[in-house]
């Protein structure tokens, strides 16, 4: 999770809403991504669909079976849903996204295989965003 904090952090520098993403497989980092929506003024651009692109091309497969993805802050319906495609084994995420995040969908947006862990270094991720948007207003 540090390491997606390091890419949070990036998306930061350059005024992105700080989520980054990073996807491990057999200890090793395949994919990572920060948001970067407004830099590409794509609204599909966002931490997790960097790193899932990036660890797909990396595998040279489409599916991320045995590959761990951690992201900073929870992830969204559509990002879950790209999540659900991948057959991504497991989902750490650091903090909840009240408004938008897939957990609060029923039944879960996530494919029924894949494991979901949340509130890992739940306070760095939560303050790296309420920093941005006090930064903001």
């Amino acid at each position: 999770m540090r390491k997606a904090l390091i890419e949070a952090e990036q998306a930061y520098s350059i005024q992105e809403v700080p989520v980054g993403a990073i996807i491990v497989c057999n200890n090793q980092i395949i994919g990572k991504g920060h948001n970067l929506t407004e830099t590409l003024n794509d609204v599909t651009a966002h931490a997790e669909m960097q790193a899932i692109t990036a660890a797909a091309s990396y595998l040279g497969a489409k599916y991320l079976k045995g590959c761990t993805l951690y992201v900073t802050l929870e992830p969204c319906a559509m990002c879950a849903g790209a999540l659900y495609w991948s057959q991504i084994e497991k989902i750490v995420f650091g903090a909840r996204d009240e408004k938008r995040g897939a957990c609060k969908q029923h039944p879960s947006l996530f494919h029924p295989s894949t494991l979901v862990r949340n509130g890992v270094l739940e306070a760095e991720c939560s303050e790296i965003i309420k920093r941005f948007f006090i930064d903001k207003r």
